[in-house]
């Protein structure tokens, strides 16, 4: 039987745990198999190992949203947007002010 995504991205990790862009994958795996809650820990974890891995703040910011965490959406976008500058990425920085501005609306 073929390996699902999840448990092909599973796998990988096992040879590297660290890597950034395979949890970051993991998480939008479970995601869409709607575990916003284990996307939300496994993101939280790759952050505080990678706070530069760009990508996910806002997709950590999207899910804080949806599970009605405003606060934590706020300042997971104004941190992500403070690191695109440092890194200046004016593309992620847009999305991640315009997340900013549609929350506030």
């Amino acid at each position: 039987m073929a390996l699902s995504r999840l448990e092909q991205i599973q796998e990988m990790l096992k040879s590297e745990p660290a890597d950034s862009f395979l949890n970051y994958a993991l998480a939008l795996e479970y995601a869409k198999i709607n575990d916003v809650r284990k996307a939300i820990e496994l993101l939280e974890a790759l952050l505080a190992r990678d706070e530069n891995y760009l990508g996910a703040y806002y997709q950590l910011g999207k899910y804080y949203e949806q599970l009605d965490q405003k606060n934590k959406a706020v300042e997971t976008y104004q941190n992500g947007a403070s690191i695109a500058q440092k890194q200046k990425n004016k593309k992620a920085l847009g999305e991640l002010n315009e997340a900013l501005w549609m929350l506030e609306d």
